[in-house]
């Protein structure tokens, strides 16, 4: 599963690179040719100035009227402008059909401004050498015209659109990804759906039989506080696999009293672990109602009891604390004095086939996590960890509005 997220993600962003190579070298090469066109268009504008009196005009006018994107300016060395093409200026001003408009205070401020801006108030000859959107030419014995040119429409454009490509090629790769990982995340809930429900299914039979069997040892006279301990366990295989049976579907949520849940909860933990460790429940004064499902939340209090005395080897302490926060959520917290967890997995605890033990599945915690947050609406996370001094889960829970 990792090994194909890793080869998509390298695929793909091998793809954007090159798409984005291939779109900045459409870019560079649209640049150079407007360049050349320029470059003509200036040679075109300096024969004229020179041309003699049988020189084709025609052709050199032709030339420089078929410019109609690029935007040009042609100015003096006094950043006088001479003449201005393809610019969108700030005031409009008709066109008497000559062809030509006067430039108007505000128009030339502005075309001004837009020819200074690349250099600053650098003059003009040093632009040329430093910019190569200038162009120097002469009109005759030392006398000199400066082009100055923009990207056309088109080029601006153009330029935007790898970013474009990247966001877009980003938004796709992100919902590919997003679905990938739903899909197969929704075929594993549908695996564990199943597999519980078969688990479920397949206790019922012994369940049943250790029901008929419990009564036959009530009649032959045994010891009556041994038999009801037996109808316990018998009672909690038929609450498990009822638990299991639910897996899959949602549950009905119930009006329950936080405290009373966890001691029961927590009065059944202590009388089946060693006597080595202490279960201690810390709860809070007001015994906050929440609407739980208590069979699958009693299951959640006894998955975390049970992995903190697998944490402490057997021996150690658990305090379980409840109580409401100053927002109005509802938390429980259970400490141990276990091993302890690397902060780096933090996280990594809730996720499937993660354990640290020699036996397991690495599954508990998982349907913890999934039980809290989708059944429950809550969350639940390591609030602290420290290695070898033990480690807090804490369990957040709506409050009734």
């Amino acid at each position: 599963m990792r090994s194909g997220k890793l080869i998509f993600l390298i695929v793909s962003a091998i793809t954007i690179i090159i798409i984005l190579l291939i779109s900045n070298n459409l870019v560079k090469e649209l640049a150079r040719q407007e360049r050349e066109r320029m470059n003509i268009w200036a040679k075109a504008t300096e024969r004229l100035a020179q041309a003699e009196v049988d020189a084709d005009y025609e052709f050199l006018l032709s030339i420089i009227q078929q410019n109609n994107s690029i935007p040009v300016l042609v100015a003096d060395s006094d950043f006088n402008i001479i003449e201005h093409r393809n610019f969108t200026l700030p005031e409009k001003v008709e066109d008497d059909g000559s062809g030509l408009t006067e430039l108007t205070e505000k128009n030339r401020t502005y075309l001004v401004k837009r020819l200074k801006t690349p250099g600053g108030d650098t003059p003009l000859d040093e632009m040329v050498d430093k910019n190569d959107h200038f162009i120097r030419v002469e009109i005759y014995n030392n006398v000199y015209q400066y082009i100055y040119y923009e990207d056309s429409i088109l080029l601006k454009r153009l330029s935007l659109y790898p970013y474009v490509q990247l966001a877009v090629m980003f938004v796709m790769v992100l919902i590919i990804y997003s679905a990938v990982v739903y899909s197969k995340r929704a075929e594993q809930n549908r695996v564990w759906a199943g597999l519980s429900k078969e688990t479920a299914h397949q206790l019922g039979t012994p369940i049943s039989s250790l029901m008929a069997w419990s009564e036959y040892l009530r009649s032959t006279g045994l010891d009556p506080a041994i038999v009801n301990e037996i109808n316990k366990d018998v009672k909690r295989l038929s609450v498990i696999a009822d638990r299991f049976s639910k897996i899959g579907s949602v549950p009905e949520l119930q009006l329950e009293y936080l405290n009373e849940t966890v001691r029961e909860s927590m009065e059944y933990m202590n009388k089946r672990v060693s006597d080595r460790v202490s279960i201690t429940l810390h709860p809070d004064e007001d015994d906050n109602g929440v609407m739980i499902s208590r069979p699958l939340f009693e299951w959640v209090m006894e998955n975390l009891t049970k992995n903190a005395v697998d944490a402490m080897g057997g021996t150690g302490r658990i305090d379980i604390y409840t109580g409401r926060d100053k927002n109005g959520t509802i938390y429980i917290e259970v400490k141990d004095t276990g091993k302890g967890i690397a902060r780096k997995n933090f996280k990594n605890v809730f996720n499937p086939g993660f354990t640290t033990k020699k036996r397991g599945w690495g599954l508990g915690l998982t349907l913890v996590k999934r039980i809290i947050e989708e059944y429950h609406g809550g969350k639940i996370y390591v609030k602290e960890s420290e290695p070898g001094v033990g480690t807090t889960f804490r369990i957040e829970l709506p409050s009734i509005k």
